[in-house]
């Protein structure tokens, strides 16, 4: 599981020209997901996306935590996140789950998140042409595999 994290100051989503989803302060989150994840992944994940310490704090040093600020959260799904670029100039998604895998563990990636945040968050809609706009706070981007914990 392979996710993009991104501190923002507002994003949202948008499909077939009608917002679905829209926060301020927060974290804008897109997730990409193959065959091999479990609920481990998706636990290791949420943990670490409520506890990162990358809000500023008094002083202005990342030092407080997407749960001490208050902040909020969008979970968008985004196989591309696995393409694979190694042979050629169009990107594969071989890697990518297919939705039979990807959707209930998607469900099950948001419904953790929601529980580990301690409030409901937003999503966009699995598999459909999504418009994401954001202003990137700091900028702040972080890539996590879970596969790879660094």
């Amino acid at each position: 599981m392979k996710i993009v994290i991104q501190r923002v100051s507002e994003a949202s989503v948008v499909i077939n020209q009608k917002q679905i989803a829209s926060i301020e302060h927060g974290l804008l989150i897109l997730l990409g997901i193959v065959d091999e994840d479990t609920q481990e992944d998706i636990d290791w994940l949420c943990n670490k996306i409520v506890n990162l310490r990358i809000f500023p704090d008094e002083n202005g040093v990342m030092n407080t935590s997407l749960l001490d600020a208050g902040g909020n959260i969008i979970v968008v799904s985004q196989f591309t996140l696995h393409a694979s670029t190694k042979k050629g100039n169009r990107p594969s998604y071989i890697k990518a789950a297919k939705p039979d895998v990807a959707i209930p563990l998607y469900e099950n990636f948001v419904s953790t998140l929601q529980n580990n945040l301690g409030k409901p968050i937003q999503t966009g809609e699995f598999g459909a042409d999504m418009k994401v706009q954001l202003v990137n706070d700091g900028p702040v981007t972080i890539i996590i595999d879970s596969k790879n914990k660094e």
